[in-house]
Protein backbone atom coordinates (compact mmCIF):
# COMPACT_ATOMS: atom_id res chain seq x y z
CA UNK A 1 0.00 0.00 0.00
CA UNK A 2 1.56 3.27 -1.37
CA UNK A 3 1.39 6.17 1.10
CA UNK A 4 0.26 9.69 -0.20
CA UNK A 5 3.45 10.98 -0.09
CA UNK A 6 4.76 8.01 -2.79
CA UNK A 7 1.70 8.52 -4.63
CA UNK A 8 2.21 12.43 -5.42
CA UNK A 9 5.95 11.79 -5.88
CA UNK A 10 5.01 9.06 -8.32
CA UNK A 11 2.61 10.97 -10.10
CA UNK A 12 5.50 13.87 -10.14
CA UNK A 13 7.94 11.46 -11.49
CA UNK A 14 5.35 10.19 -14.10
CA UNK A 15 4.76 13.32 -15.71
CA UNK A 16 8.22 14.83 -15.94
CA UNK A 17 10.00 12.03 -17.17
CA UNK A 18 7.07 11.59 -19.79
CA UNK A 19 7.34 15.08 -20.86
CA UNK A 20 11.57 14.53 -20.83
CA UNK A 21 10.78 11.33 -23.13
CA UNK A 22 9.09 13.06 -25.22
CA UNK A 23 10.66 16.27 -25.97
CA UNK A 24 14.37 16.20 -24.49
CA UNK A 25 15.11 12.70 -25.37
CA UNK A 26 14.14 12.68 -29.24
CA UNK A 27 17.55 11.56 -29.88
CA UNK A 28 18.13 7.87 -27.60
CA UNK A 29 14.22 7.22 -28.61
CA UNK A 30 14.88 7.52 -32.01
CA UNK A 31 13.03 5.10 -34.61
CA UNK A 32 10.70 4.00 -31.47
CA UNK A 33 7.83 5.55 -29.48
CA UNK A 34 8.59 4.85 -25.77
CA UNK A 35 5.81 6.00 -23.02
CA UNK A 36 6.04 6.05 -19.46
CA UNK A 37 3.44 4.10 -18.21
CA UNK A 38 3.63 3.64 -14.80
CA UNK A 39 6.35 5.19 -11.81
CA UNK A 40 6.26 2.97 -8.69
CA UNK A 41 8.60 4.81 -5.56
CA UNK A 42 9.90 2.49 -3.11
CA UNK A 43 8.57 3.75 0.67
CA UNK A 44 12.38 5.32 1.60
CA UNK A 45 12.13 7.29 -1.48
CA UNK A 46 15.59 6.69 -3.12
CA UNK A 47 14.48 4.51 -5.74
CA UNK A 48 11.73 4.79 -8.52
CA UNK A 49 10.99 1.94 -11.29
CA UNK A 50 10.17 3.28 -13.87
CA UNK A 51 7.77 1.18 -16.59
CA UNK A 52 7.96 2.30 -20.29
CA UNK A 53 6.02 0.87 -23.09
CA UNK A 54 7.72 0.73 -26.50
CA UNK A 55 6.33 0.53 -29.85
CA UNK A 56 8.00 0.52 -33.48
CA UNK A 57 10.04 -1.56 -32.88
CA UNK A 58 11.11 -5.26 -32.22
CA UNK A 59 13.86 -5.01 -29.60
CA UNK A 60 11.91 -3.55 -26.82
CA UNK A 61 14.38 -4.82 -24.99
CA UNK A 62 17.57 -3.74 -26.54
CA UNK A 63 16.45 -0.21 -25.88
CA UNK A 64 15.04 -0.12 -22.56
CA UNK A 65 18.77 -1.48 -21.95
CA UNK A 66 19.75 1.48 -23.93
CA UNK A 67 18.02 3.60 -21.68
CA UNK A 68 18.74 2.25 -18.83
CA UNK A 69 22.55 3.14 -19.36
CA UNK A 70 21.60 6.41 -19.77
CA UNK A 71 19.58 6.24 -16.88
CA UNK A 72 22.24 8.85 -14.81
CA UNK A 73 21.78 11.35 -17.44
CA UNK A 74 18.31 11.31 -17.20
CA UNK A 75 18.37 10.90 -13.77
CA UNK A 76 20.26 14.65 -14.00
CA UNK A 77 17.22 16.08 -16.33
CA UNK A 78 15.08 14.90 -13.75
CA UNK A 79 16.72 16.83 -11.17
CA UNK A 80 16.90 20.13 -12.85
CA UNK A 81 13.69 20.06 -13.76
CA UNK A 82 11.94 19.03 -9.84
CA UNK A 83 14.86 20.15 -7.80
CA UNK A 84 12.80 23.03 -6.30
CA UNK A 85 9.78 19.92 -5.13
CA UNK A 86 12.17 16.98 -4.47
CA UNK A 87 14.97 16.74 -1.75
CA UNK A 88 16.75 13.81 -2.85
CA UNK A 89 16.18 12.50 -6.86
CA UNK A 90 15.12 8.95 -6.57
CA UNK A 91 17.91 6.34 -8.78
CA UNK A 92 16.17 5.22 -11.54
CA UNK A 93 15.23 1.68 -12.80
CA UNK A 94 13.51 1.12 -16.21
CA UNK A 95 11.72 -2.16 -16.86
CA UNK A 96 9.16 -2.83 -20.08
CA UNK A 97 6.05 -2.77 -19.03
CA UNK A 98 4.39 -5.44 -21.26
CA UNK A 99 1.04 -5.46 -19.86
CA UNK A 100 -0.53 -4.34 -23.15
CA UNK A 101 1.21 -7.86 -24.94
CA UNK A 102 -0.22 -9.73 -22.12
CA UNK A 103 -4.04 -8.04 -22.84
CA UNK A 104 -2.84 -8.50 -26.97
CA UNK A 105 -1.92 -12.54 -25.99
CA UNK A 106 -5.01 -13.23 -24.25
CA UNK A 107 -7.22 -11.70 -26.60
CA UNK A 108 -6.14 -13.64 -29.05
CA UNK A 109 -6.48 -16.43 -27.17
CA UNK A 110 -10.25 -15.51 -26.61
CA UNK A 111 -10.72 -14.87 -30.35
CA UNK A 112 -9.23 -18.86 -31.70
CA UNK A 113 -12.08 -20.57 -29.27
Amino acid sequence: METKRQQKISSLLYRELSEIFMIELKGLTAGALVTVTKVVISPDLSVAKVYLSIFGTKRKKAKVDQIGERAREIRGVLGNRVRHQLRSIPMLHFFEDDSLDYIEKIDNLLKDE
